[in-house]
């Protein structure tokens, strides 16, 4: 067994961001698929290094670390080479706000599309116009993602880290359903660059190979009708249901008990 645990789900981006990070060290990990995720009720060794019942959770030896954003630091810090942050303080809050955007705003567009298109929250004209609605909105977030890379090759810099491995898993995922860049673009040269890089191809494979097996998305479907998965709604993603016509989701998976917020953590 790996010296490095990283509780995970291969479609999860914020899992691919740490998995991208830890190749590109050369630190080997192991990534067990956490059992019970996505029921609300997940216990034993992951309920505990992962009090939210979320991916990605990292241990290493005696420590313990959630919330990908930490997780990263927490690799840069104990794996300092090779680097993945630039080397300037400015340039390092650079990425990290484009990070947190992307972990945001841009997050709650492809989760609120897998909602509507995977797990059926919507039909009929509700779905059509929130799907219309999410790709208007993703395609200001690539205009907007071509201005923060300007005449940058990486959006790390002169070279990849940080800024790319922070983008790279979730345009993967808007191109999943169906959006990606306009051809010609330097965001779209970008995606075909970032995507020939063995750490990103690795990640994205694996999404895919489940994406394509199905891996009993029907069954999980079925469980989510009966209460017994519920999907996570808090913080972006919930504004993002509401803001695109959602209410009526929310209000249904409320009375249906298939949707949950984060309750206090365990003392």
């Amino acid at each position: 067994m790996a010296e490095v645990v990283v509780y995970d789900h291969p479609l999860s981006p914020y899992g691919q961001k740490v998995k991208i990070a830890l190749l590109e060290k050369g630190v080997d990990f192991d990534a067990p698929l956490p059992t019970n995720i996505g029921s609300g009720s997940t216990d034993g060794e992951f309920a505990r290094v992962s009090p939210r019942g979320e991916v990605p959770a990292l241990v290493h030896g005696e420590t313990a670390v959630f919330e990908s954003s930490v997780i990263l630091d927490y690799i840069e810090d104990t794996w300092p080479e090779p680097a993945l942050l630039p080397a300037s303080p400015a340039e390092r809050a650079r990425v990290r706000m484009l990070e947190n955007v992307i972990d945001t705003h841009f997050e709650a567009i492809t989760w609120g599309l897998s909602e509507i298109v995977n797990f059926g929250r919507a039909e009929g004209d509700l779905a059509a116009s929130m799907l219309a609605r999410g790709g208007e909105q993703l395609a200001a977030w690539f205009a907007w993602l071509e201005t923060r890379l300007g005449d940058r090759p990486w959006f790390n810099g002169a070279a990849f880290g940080y800024g790319d491995l922070a983008v790279a898993p979730f345009l993967n995922g808007a191109v999943g359903f169906g959006h990606r860049p306009p051809d010609g673009t330097a965001l779209a040269d970008w995606l075909v660059r970032v995507n020939a890089r063995d750490s990103v191809a690795r990640c994205a494979r694996d999404a895919a190979a489940v994406a394509g097996s199905g891996m009993s998305l029907e069954a999980v479907r079925e469980a989510m009708n009966q209460g017994l998965f519920k999907r996570e709604y808090r913080d972006h993603r919930l504004e993002w249901m509401i803001k695109t016509g959602g209410l009526s989701v929310v209000s249904a998976g409320l009375e249906r008990g298939n949707i949950r917020f984060i309750e206090p953590f365990p003392a």
